[in-house]
């Protein structure tokens, strides 16, 4: 497998990163040496077990059968209630060849399947089981509180909303470093149910990509912990900070018509976030459009985040001759939102970008680390434990730089590995 320069730069950008959350820590002095040594470890450990071992890159890449059974059990659900307009049947016809989807109609609904599905997972056991085999080692290899390290894991899988529902009745005694925990997990990592829809997007485009986008939640969690810890070190003994909770529903009815109800919320506020932030993309780049070009082409809003996230592309491990292309994505992730960012990635060409550039890019923009989130989280953690909304507050910029941090190490460990490993020899 070839390793170059690129591959040990994205060291250099782990430790960069790192020190960037030092820089910005509330006591300099409290490094948490042990938590981040043992955060990188545990990130390359599971890129390695999840890429490396034969039996279990072998299931990874054939996830999508996944993605397609999803899809297709939404489209039944879709075109029984929208009629025409939930499939694409009708429009084909019209168009005479296969028309897109119509995105509202037939690709956010999987989000309700998702959801729904996720609920009776846990409610049978089966998510509870792997979320808390993830929170043991999270708490054995980091120190973590039972309560905290079971919210680190669910964000894995959940969103960030709906995993601190898991801790509701802790949160009030949370300490001030778990509480900022809590939040920068929920920014670096993305719930199963958007997981599905990035994954149509990168469809053709990446290889693997339901298998790169899993592993890629699940290496920026521990990422947020020791970024997290960085920026606001603990400062309570291990025996006074909370312990794991067991959240419940009541049947099966109940988590599906609970999870349907959560996935519903998650899709009108997916759909209302994308109709403001693609606006108020055309209207910045319709104002630039009045500026002379600069090196030959317009300005947008695209290219000027593109020269400003450049730098830390290129350290985390993206050649300089593509580094304001991915930059460009890194900052829409961050000013709009990774959905915005995820439908710009998948319409670049495949021969339009590096496949290592593009995983690397894919694994920094995919949390949601972005200004519109921050609302969202604070809302939701304020409904939850009205208690702490001042605590809530106060670390929400802290949060929205902490996350977006944790992304960037989950791209750095992949560009610190050989491509082949992710792409199993292409590329």
């Amino acid at each position: 497998m070839e390793w170059g320069w690129d591959n040990a730069r994205a060291l250099i950008g782990i430790a960069l990163i790192f020190g960037i959350g030092w820089i910005l820590s509330e006591r300099r002095k409290a490094f948490p040496w042990r938590i981040v040594l043992g955060a990188v470890a545990i990130q390359f450990a599971f890129a390695l077990v999840l890429f490396g071992l034969p039996p279990v890159r072998n299931i990874l890449f054939k996830a999508n059968v996944i993605v397609d059974g999803l899809q297709e059990a939404t489209r039944n659900g879709t075109s029984f209630v929208f009629g025409y307009v939930g499939d694409n049947v009708a429009a084909s016809n019209i168009m005479a060849g296969d028309a897109p989807p119509l995105f509202f109609f037939q690709i956010l609904p999987v989000v309700i399947v998702v959801a729904a599905l996720s609920a009776i997972l846990w409610h049978w056991h089966i998510l509870r089981w792997i979320t808390k085999g993830f929170a043991f080692v999270f708490r054995k290899a980091m120190g973590l509180g039972g309560a905290t390290s079971l919210a680190v894991s669910a964000n894995v899988f959940m969103g960030m909303t709906e995993a601190p529902v898991l801790v509701k009745p802790y949160i009030k005694g949370m300490t001030r470093s778990e509480i900022f925990i809590l939040m920068t997990a929920g920014f670096a990592t993305i719930a199963g149910s958007v997981l599905v829809i990035y994954t149509t997007f990168l469809d053709g485009v990446m290889s693997n990509p339901l298998a790169q986008l899993l592993t890629a939640s699940i290496i920026a969690a521990p990422a947020a912990v020791a970024m997290a810890l960085t920026m606001v070190p603990e400062t309570a003994e291990e025996t006074e900070r909370a312990h794991e909770p067991d959240f419940e529903y009541n049947s099966t009815m109940d988590a599906f018509a609970t999870g349907a109800a959560d996935g519903l919320q998650i899709v009108l506020n997916i759909a209302t976030m994308l109709i403001a932030a693609l606006a108020l993309l055309w209207l910045v780049n319709a104002g630039l459009g009045v500026f002379p070009d600069v090196a030959g082409e317009p300005l947008s809003i695209q290219r000027i985040l593109g020269w400003i996230f450049a730098p830390l592309m290129y350290m985390i491990g993206v050649p300089w001759q593509e580094a304001s292309l991915s930059g460009s994505l890194m900052g829409i992730k961050t000013v709009l939102t990774e959905f915005v960012a995820f439908i710009e990635l998948g319409n670049i060409p495949e021969d339009g970008m590096d496949p290592r550039t593009r995983i690397i890019t894919a694994h920094a923009i995919c949390g949601f680390a972005n200004f519109g989130s921050i609302g969202i989280l604070i809302g939701g953690l304020n409904i939850i434990s009205p208690e702490r909304r001042a605590t809530f507050l106060e670390l929400a910029w802290k949060t929205l730089i902490a996350g977006t941090l944790a992304t960037c190490l989950s791209g750095a460990v992949v560009g610190a590995l050989p491509v082949q490993l992710f792409t199993g020899g292409a590329g």
